[in-house]
């Protein structure tokens, strides 16, 4: 395994709820699902497994997310990660924060 692709999962790899509330320009932020979000109707999340498993965490019916699999892996650019889903096709999505409780991302279309 490359030093890239470990200090990107190290950094990513678990489960992120979107908090649309603190998205500003085209950033998106997330955070771990224990975080004390303000109430929400439903809220959409992405998990990044270890072995490059990739779910993207769709409001479904009842407000109840659903999940849509998929996979990951860094991107050839540092600071990127490549993931597709059934939901979403395949996506790059820039790391523009990562710590314990809180990713910034910028999606953008695979190139």
């Amino acid at each position: 395994m490359s030093e890239q692709m470990s200090s990107a999962r190290d950094g990513v790899t678990g489960r992120w709820t979107h908090s649309f509330e603190e998205d500003h320009d085209d950033v998106l932020v997330y955070r771990p699902p224990e975080h004390d979000f303000p109430r929400a109707r439903g809220r959409d999340g992405i998990e990044f497994g270890p072995d490059g498993t990739f779910t993207e965490w769709a409001v479904g019916r009842g407000d109840a997310q659903e999940a849509r699999p998929g996979r990951w892996r860094t991107a050839d650019t540092g600071g990127a990660v490549e993931v597709s889903s059934e939901r979403g096709g395949e996506q790059v999505l820039e790391i523009l924060t990562v710590t314990a409780d809180r990713l910034e991302v910028r999606r953008r279309a695979a190139s």
